[in-house]
């Protein structure tokens, strides 16, 4: 039933997809919210619990690919070339969202330091997919464009660290083996490294060259050769997956061209999927669980932690009270936030129920208040906008009877008529051009 759901739900949204292009409507919250309806608990259509092993596997491939297409969008050459404003986000916005979203989790939502600093590294992130009126439209700045598509690419694999050590961490002494853990970390460090380096050199050499058809799947084939390798080695997956992309960005741009489109529609795919199935984790009962002051904690999450720390990160930046508002508010928490929430909930530390629901609610209200709000953010930037037909006709009706009463008070004892000058219909302002 998940593959037939799933298939019908990815043709509404192919369907609806040019609706959503320019209105409040959001593929991403059409998948949340046609998983929750389909859930065991609420529709009983996708029998799916947080431990079936299909919801962390589709969790962790998607996330790898998400990862890696992530860092292809960032090579070393793009950071340098416009890196003052993602430098200020991700250097100071990112550990300030991290430590808001702490803060407000201990006081606010009665957690322990270890969980709730395990929080703020979970939600820190931000979601492209929920900006990308704001990212694909002309009408927007440049640099504010460029620094929602830098530093949504980036922080998800610079919170991941913060995340794997919060988490041995709020585990507790016993389990926190940190050698253990940096050498994890440095595996997946290097295959994400030497493996891209070492599949670029071979196809630059006389003796290989990929075809037209088969260069897309150079890619493909980097991926999943450092998705296996992290495996045998346990090293960690999505630091690999990261690394990789971003060493095809810097060192193959013929790679990454012929690999782009086809690995971000493959990357898509897998979230869409895996936000199915995370909406059917949610249930009405589910939400029902969360205290009063969860609830509180998830909107400040969202309203004040993000807000905070850029409006900090931004001071004397140069960018306009209109720029940083767009880019305070659009912190979406997405798919990396919800694979983490995961992989919490596997974790098994003693809070980790009351981590996953706090941070599923948060995820929720952010998906549902952000990918609902970034088309119309985006047109309050296009300054050359037609105005509406209505606004047009008042705007002139108005000008005439200013214009009639302009010509009364001069001339008393001409009656009604106005004395001198043009004509009140062409004296009257007419509007915006392209108004009628």
């Amino acid at each position: 039933m998940l593959l037939l759901s799933f298939a019908v739900v990815l043709l509404a949204a192919v369907l609806v997809s040019a609706l959503a292009h320019r209105t409040i409507l959001s593929t991403a919250a059409l998948f949340l919210v046609a998983g929750f309806v389909l859930g065991e608990d609420t529709g009983g259509v996708l029998h799916l619990r947080a431990d079936s092993p299909i919801v962390a596997q589709l969790a962790e491939l998607a996330l790898f690919a998400v990862l890696l297409t992530d860092g292809m969008r960032v090579g070393w050459a793009d950071l340098r070339s416009a890196w003052r404003l993602p430098g200020r986000a991700l250097g100071w916005g990112l550990p300030l969202t991290l430590l808001v979203t702490a803060v407000l989790a201990h006081y606010v939502a009665g957690l322990d330091w270890p969980e709730a600093l395990l929080v703020g590294a979970i939600l820190a992130p931000t979601d492209p997919v929920f900006a990308a009126a704001l990212v694909g439209n002309d009408k927007v700045p440049a640099r504010l464009r460029h620094l929602l598509n830098v530093e949504s690419g980036v922080n998800d694999g610079l919170a991941l660290p913060f995340v794997v050590v919060l988490l041995a961490v709020a585990a507790g002494s016993d389990d926190l083996h940190l050698g253990e853990l940096a050498t994890e970390l440095l595996l997946g460090l290097l295959i994400g490294v030497l493996v891209p380096l070492l599949a670029i050199a071979l196809e630059r050499t006389r003796w290989f060259a990929a075809s037209a058809a088969y260069a897309p799947l150079n890619g493909v084939a980097i991926g999943l050769l450092v998705l296996a390798l992290g495996k045998a080695t346990h090293g960690n997956l999505f630091l690999a997956a990261f690394a990789a992309g971003i060493t095809v960005a810097t060192f193959g741009p013929r790679e990454r061209v012929a690999f782009e489109h086809f690995g971000e529609n493959v990357a898509e795919l897998l979230k869409l999927a895996a936000l199915l199935v995370f909406g059917a984790l949610i249930s009405v009962e589910f939400l029902g669980e969360i205290s009063w002051a969860g609830w509180v904690f998830a909107v400040l999450a969202i309203v004040v932690a993000r807000p905070v720390a850029l409006w900090i990160s931004f001071l004397r930046s140069g960018l306009s009270l209109r720029e940083q508002a767009a880019a305070m508010w659009f912190g979406p928490k997405g798919f990396a936030s919800v694979v983490y929430g995961l992989l919490v909930l596997e974790s098994g530390i003693a809070a980790a129920d009351e981590v996953f629901h706090l941070v599923a609610l948060t995820i929720v209200i952010s998906i549902l208040a952000h990918s609902s709000t970034d088309v119309v953010v985006a047109q309050a930037f296009d300054d050359t906008r037609d105005t509406p037909h209505w606004h047009g006709v008042l705007h002139r009706l108005r000008s005439r009877r200013s214009a009639t009463g302009s010509a009364r008070r001069v001339d008393p004892a001409a009656g009604d008529a106005p004395t001198g000058g043009a004509p009140v219909e062409d004296a009257a302002p007419h509007g915006r051009p392209g108004t009628t």
